[in-house]
């Protein structure tokens, strides 16, 4: 019997819809359940075939144990070790490499010394910087943000140097983004499922959560929603995210795109809306049902060895990415 896992944590209606929707396909020999595991043997897999992670970015035992899982041959979504590495400024700066529109950002060392560091642990930092010049090129008003991590904590929209300062002072040790503010006309979130299948749903961030998805994508030309396809597909492809989201401000009638960093994206059901949440079902069954008949075969040692070719300047150069 070849199993699939659901690791997940408070949400309820995604997982438990997806469970069911595997299992009423009836496929021979596959069943699918919510994750069980206590004490992890080094080295040991616990029975999954394929697991589909939806919580250890919050959970550092369920990220080492879904590592040791991969490390024996289970297939595991999204990929833990590179959810590990992952951060939203290298993924910025892959998106100019790969063309597509992001906001002009800059990343600041930390406000407060890191625990465990001392100042001569930052003798190598550049100091005073040049904030004059850093906010004649981002501009105001700008966000500052955390350079990873999720859940809008550590977001700051700053309107003047001297709120900038405030909210820079209340950023602790955390690694911070300077990032331009783009005044859009509209906006799009967009689910990417098994790298291939695009959900284009219209988005309104500055309502309260329940109206997120309020809007509709009447008015969005067709060749606007083809490059809202296309650019998902470029990010996901190159970082390699089979489960995802990425949203996109609107700005002149180019997307540029805001937040790719979502590979436990929200799913569910009162928050999308029931179309968006029987599309990302449906997607995300048939993908866990495919990779479990036939499975990518991906290795954390050998999937991703182009990105550093752009910024290294050897000579495979841009066209070595996945596209």
């Amino acid at each position: 019997m070849a199993r699939i896992g659901v690791l997940f944590g408070r949400e309820d209606t995604f997982p438990c819809a997806l469970i069911e929707r595997i299992n009423a396909a009836h496929m021979r020999g596959i069943e699918a359940e919510p994750v069980k595991v206590g004490a992890v043997a080094q080295g040991e897999p616990t029975g999954y075939a394929l697991i589909l992670d939806r919580i250890s970015q919050d959970v550092p035992f369920y990220r080492s144990f879904l590592k040791n899982e991969a490390l024996c041959g289970t297939q595991v979504i999204n990929d833990p070790f590179w959810t590990a590495a992952d951060d939203k400024f290298f993924e910025n700066c892959l998106a100019t490499k790969l063309g597509v529109a992001v906001p002009k950002t800059v990343m600041l060392p930390h406000k407060n010394l890191p625990p465990g560091t001392t100042d001569r642990s930052m003798r190598n930092l550049r100091f005073p910087l040049e904030w004059d010049r850093l906010f004649a090129e981002i501009g105001f008003p700008a966000f500052l943000k955390r350079h990873s991590g999720c859940g809008g904590s550590f977001v700051f929209k700053v309107r003047t140097p001297e709120e900038f300062f405030k909210a820079y002072a209340a950023s602790d040790a955390h690694v911070m983004m300077l990032q331009e503010n783009i005044e859009y006309e509209s906006y799009f979130r967009c689910f990417c499922v098994n790298r291939e299948n695009v959900r284009v749903m219209p988005y309104q961030p500055c309502c309260e959560h329940a109206r997120h998805y309020a809007a509709n994508c009447s008015d969005a030309s067709p060749a606007l929603l083809h490059r809202i396809v296309s650019d998902t597909l470029t990010l996901n492809r190159a970082l390699g995210y089979d489960m995802n989201t990425c949203e996109f401000a609107i700005r002149r009638g180019v997307p540029v795109a805001i937040d790719f960093m979502n590979g436990s994206p929200d799913c569910d059901r009162e928050s999308v809306g029931e179309a968006n949440f029987a599309w990302v079902v449906e997607a995300t069954a048939k993908m866990l049902l495919e990779r479990v008949r036939a499975p990518r075969r991906e290795s954390f040692r050998t999937a991703r060895p182009t990105w550093s070719r752009p910024v290294s300047g050897t000579s495979a150069g841009l066209d070595s990415l996945p596209r």
